[in-house]
């Protein structure tokens, strides 16, 4: 069995990322408006109308904003937890009762041939999830939108075949941008908010030790971050413990605005 990845959209300004295992094609978030999500899909071949449902990370707008627009055009379930259900009333509109699904952080559930494993993350929303996606023994791990990277996140993705790992911002960068707020910046440094490129270093480094040969840095901010610099920041760390990017593990970087590759995962752990 095979398993396909693709980062439609990972960013700041919205989030949007297609896993398929079997016939079964899930999205795991939807930041951006149901037309661009669309266009998007079928870029890569896919029908929106083929989609088996949307997993929901949580309520924020960049994650959330077409996905009321695509459940009801192509009768899409909607997964979240119920917390972020609450949180969601009004942001993205009316949605029939056969279309809410309520998941739980640690209670793993099959899609078809996907089994999800949602798991909490430290982010300022309601009850914000990661996701751990698995076929056979092939996994795809999302973990973006993380203050800071905990015991329980680690446990939850480790041994990952491919990892979407956020790398928000250089704090330089951040704490110098003269148009964020200070009450912004700190939202963004704490342990609740975002983690930094150095962050994502370390975690990184864990990760690789733990298993994981391919891994995707995401969820870049557009003012306080550039794809160059995030791969830099991980990429010197890799090089200072030995670790070879291209050789030992796969690094790449998802774009904010652009459709990423689609990565075909297979039962040997290699990808295409």
């Amino acid at each position: 069995m095979e398993m396909y990845f693709c980062p439609l959209f990972s960013g700041s300004s919205g989030n949007a990322l297609f896993c398929q295992c079997g016939s079964t094609r899930l999205l795991i978030d939807a930041g951006k408006t149901g037309k661009c999500i669309g266009d998007a899909l079928a870029g890569i071949g896919v029908d929106p109308a083929s989609l088996d449902g949307i997993l929901i990370t949580h309520e924020h707008s960049d994650h959330i904003l077409g996905a009321g627009v695509l459940a009801r055009r192509y009768h899409l379930p909607l997964y979240a937890t119920q917390e972020t259900w609450r949180a969601m009333t009004g942001k993205i509109g009316k949605i029939s009762g056969e279309l809410i699904r309520t998941v739980q952080a640690g209670k793993d559930f099959f899609l078809g041939d996907l089994g999800v494993q949602p798991f909490s993350i430290p982010h300022d929303a309601a009850d914000p999830v990661g996701y751990r996606l698995w076929g056979g023994n092939i996994s795809i791990s999302t973990a973006t939108d993380l203050g800071c990277f905990p015991e329980n996140v680690y446990a939850a993705i480790r041994g990952s075949t491919l990892v979407l790992l956020e790398s928000n911002h250089d704090p330089d960068l951040l704490r110098a941008n003269p148009t964020y707020s200070a009450a912004l910046k700190s939202r963004i440094l704490g342990d609740h908010g975002h983690l930094s490129n150095e962050a994502c270093a370390s975690a990184l480094l864990r990760l690789i030790a733990g298993g994981t040969a391919h891994v995707i840095l995401g969820h870049l901010s557009g003012e306080n971050n550039t794809p160059t610099l995030a791969r830099r920041v991980s990429e010197t760390a890799l090089l200072r413990e030995g670790i070879r990017p291209g050789n030992d593990v796969q690094l790449r970087v998802a774009l904010r605005d652009e459709t990423g590759d689609v990565y075909t995962l297979r039962r040997d752990g290699g990808t295409i």
